[in-house]
This record gives C-alpha cells, sequence and structure tokens, in this order.
C-alpha cells in the first residue's frame, strides 16, 4: 500500500484520484504507524514550508519519515513535499526542514514572476532516474511554485528546468525522490511517474 500522508497542506484528493486512475492501491493517513509500516509512502504539499514543518511534527511524521529515508523505503515529494525533504528553507524566515537531502530552499529573483506556474519542461540528467523512466526527456509537466531547491550535491539532481536558469525539479537519492512539479496534475507523464515510483517499490 502506497501511504499518502495527510499533512494538512492540501491536493490529496487529487493526488490519491492521479493514483486510482492508474491502478495503484493508495490511500490517505494521518496515522504515523500507518506511514511507517506502507510499502511506499507520497508526501504531498502546497503553501508555506514553515506551516508544512509544523504540521508534520505535530502530527508525528517527522522521525517516521526520517527513519524511513534512512532504511531506504521508498519515498516521493511531491511540491513543498520536495522542499520539506531538504535541510532547511529561507521562507518567510529559517525553517529547518527534514535534512533528509542536503540542501536549502531559496525563492526565485525578483525579476522573475511568481509563482511559476504552467506547463515547463523537465531535462534529466544522465544516466536518467528509474522514476523517469520511460518519460521521453524535455517532456512537460505542470508546476506551480514560488521556491525551489538548491541542493548540495549534484549527483542527487536527477532533473532541471529553465525558469530563468535552471533550478533541480527532481531529486532522487537510493529510492527517496522529489518532484517540483504536480505529477497528479500533468497527465500522462505525471501518471507514469507515479507508476514508476508504485515499481520502484515494488506495488506494481
Amino acid at each position: 500500500m502506497i501511504a499518502i500522508i495527510d499533512d494538512g497542506m492540501g491536493n490529496l484528493r487529487s493526488v490519491a484520484s492521479a493514483c486510482q486512475r492508474v491502478g495503484l492501491d493508495a490511500a490517505i493517513t494521518a496515522d504515523p504507524a500507518r506511514v511507517a509500516e506502507a510499502q511506499a509512502v507520497i508526501l504531498p504539499g502546497v503553501g508555506a514550508f514553515g506551516e508544512g514543518m509544523e504540521n508534520l511534527r505535530a502530527a508525528g511524521h517527522h522521525d517516521v519519515l526520517r527513519q524511513r529515508a534512512h532504511d531506504d523505503k521508498p519515498l516521493l515529494g511531491i511540491c513543498l513535499g520536495l522542499q520539506l525533504l531538504f535541510s532547511w528553507s529561507e521562507e518567510h524566515g529559517r525553517h529547518e526542514g527534514l535534512d533528509i537531502l542536503p540542501g536549502r530552499v531559496v525563492r526565485f529573483p525578483h525579476h522573475l514572476t511568481v509563482p511559476h506556474m504552467g506547463w515547463n519542461q523537465v531535462d534529466p540528467a544522465e544516466p536518467p532516474s528509474p522514476l523517469l523512466d520511460g518519460i521521453p526527456p524535455a517532456s512537460h509537466f505542470y508546476f506551480a511554485h514560488s521556491y525551489h531547491v538548491v541542493a548540495d550535491e549534484p549527483a542527487i539532481v536527477a532533473a532541471t528546468t529553465d525558469y530563468g536558469g535552471g533550478f533541480a525539479s527532481v531529486a532522487a537519492r537510493g529510492r527517496v525522490f522529489g518532484v517540483q512539479f504536480h505529477p497528479e496534475k500533468s497527465a500522462a507523464v505525471g501518471e507514469r511517474l507515479l507508476v514508476n515510483f508504485a515499481r520502484i517499490a515494488g506495488e506494481r
């Protein structure tokens, strides 16, 4: 079973619906015990970094997610969920993240329009991550964000996207993944990514 974490930060139903469309066994849960036991976990989210971390801590997910990452159990962060995997964010002051992946979250330069919203292409690194298996290079995914991650280790950047310069749009280390875009809103390529994640987790 794929556990979709209910962190109070929105878009849960759309993620669950996308999983159901491609036949994945996925369920929304706020129970840390179910998250700990799940075959795979999706951490979605929209909104502010600080509030997202407060919600994870209050619900008891902080330590569970860090332990899952330590044990290399499949984990996928989506949008804010990707950002929460990193060490810290500058959004509305400094906020500590899960520190599963090394790096920080920064705002796009002020000369760019934010949020970065709409369809944009994703350019995979070489060799391509298994999360992007079967997805053509330069495929377009749907974005909606004002902050982006800056990884401390280039090796964890699995794909980039150009918005006034390149930024990391997919991060990966072991079986921990994060995507800045919304696969649940990205039509066929987004559905393929969710299927790939399930296959990596042994759920498909």
